[in-house]
């Protein structure tokens, strides 16, 4: 009996330091892995960050911007370090709404909000998750700001996709030296298309050329607008504008028959048009993917952060159609290359 103690005895300390010596083992492994994570190039350590992306609708422009954002924010953190919920709102506000609402809900680390009326939306939507705007022309516009000083004061940040429209104006009678009349055609529910068209009004009055406005509420109507703009003009000037981004080769079947050649704000535009002073949005999207990168692992706030714009400007032409309209592009524009 005695000796049975003694085994049990002896048992029992040899059990008390294996199980001390787990302990120290499993306290080893977990420093190493933290210190693993907070080494990692990627410079995200080990957190999964999740971004809800919002897309107003689908066309090339507003596409790249996006893959330019998750590409940028891929390289900063690693692939494994964040993830997107990419949805798309098929041009209607109140699938923004419901999109960013189901962001909030589930309480995403960012949301990136492409076009107006998706940062339009996610500003409704949530005043303390960090919102990341891109292809959003004008800022104080889009989220009536008075006094505006370049950023926001709030939640909000992003980039912008105003092109320098006095630009684009020099290229309509640069590349049309006896025009007269210019149709101006916009969306009329995108404030942003009337910012444009506005500044294209003032532009075309500097240097004397008259001008005639065409708006339509929505696609359903782009036919019928541009066709009669086509009657009354001798070309056609389209700001960035995501409803007439939308219905390209619907443009296209009106002004190319009628031989109106059409000046476009952006490059996908421009598959209808004869040229563009464009920028690159997937530029732009890059750079609000290294602003998210700032806030997410920075510490940034988004409202101090000042709205960035691209980098660069480019005039193109669109080689098939001004062949097409026997218009002849003077030096320094760059061939278009179109999606088919």
């Amino acid at each position: 009996m005695k000796l049975s103690k003694k085994i049990i005895s002896v048992l029992t300390a040899v059990a008390m330091m294996t199980t001390l010596a787990a302990c120290g083992n499993n306290g080893n492994n977990s420093s190493s892995s933290s210190n693993k994570g907070t080494s990692a190039s990627s410079g995200g350590g080990d957190k999964v960050y999740h971004v809800g992306i919002c897309q107003l609708r689908e066309h090339e422009a507003l596409d790249s911007a996006t893959k330019g954002f998750q590409d940028a924010l891929i390289e900063k953190l690693g692939e494994g370090n964040v993830k997107f919920d990419l949805q798309n709102a098929q041009g209607e506000a109140t699938n923004c709404s419901t999109i960013c609402n189901g962001f909030v809900t589930n309480n995403v680390d960012l949301i990136m909000a492409n076009a107006t009326g998706a940062l339009q939306a996610a500003v409704t939507a949530t005043n303390t998750i960090p919102v990341l705007g891109t292809s959003v022309t004008d800022y104080a516009t889009a989220l009536n700001l008075s006094n505006w000083e370049g950023h926001t004061g709030t939640n909000v940040s992003g980039t912008s996709d105003l092109a320098p429209i006095a630009q684009q104006e020099d290229m309509i009678p640069e590349v049309l030296p006896d025009v007269k009349m210019v149709g101006i055609a916009y969306c009329s529910s995108e404030p942003n298309s009337s910012y444009q068209a506005g500044l294209m009004k003032k532009a075309l009055e500097e240097d004397n050329i008259e001008y005639k406005e065409y708006t339509a509420a929505d696609s359903n109507e782009i036919q019928s607008v541009i066709t009669t703009a086509c009657d009354e003009c001798d070309a056609l000037y389209i700001p960035t504008d995501n409803t007439f981004a939308s219905s390209v080769e619907t443009i296209k079947n009106v002004v190319v028959p009628a031989g109106i050649p059409l000046f476009a704000g952006e490059a996908g535009l421009c598959a209808a048009g004869v040229a563009t002073l464009s920028i690159s949005y997937y530029d732009i999207g890059k750079i609000t993917g290294e602003m998210a990168y700032d806030i997410l692992v920075n510490g940034k706030d988004a409202g101090t952060m000042d709205i960035q714009t691209a980098p660069n400007v480019t005039k193109q032409y669109n080689k098939e159609i001004c062949d097409t309209l026997n218009i002849t592009v003077p030096e320094g524009y760059e061939e278009l290359a179109v999606q088919e």
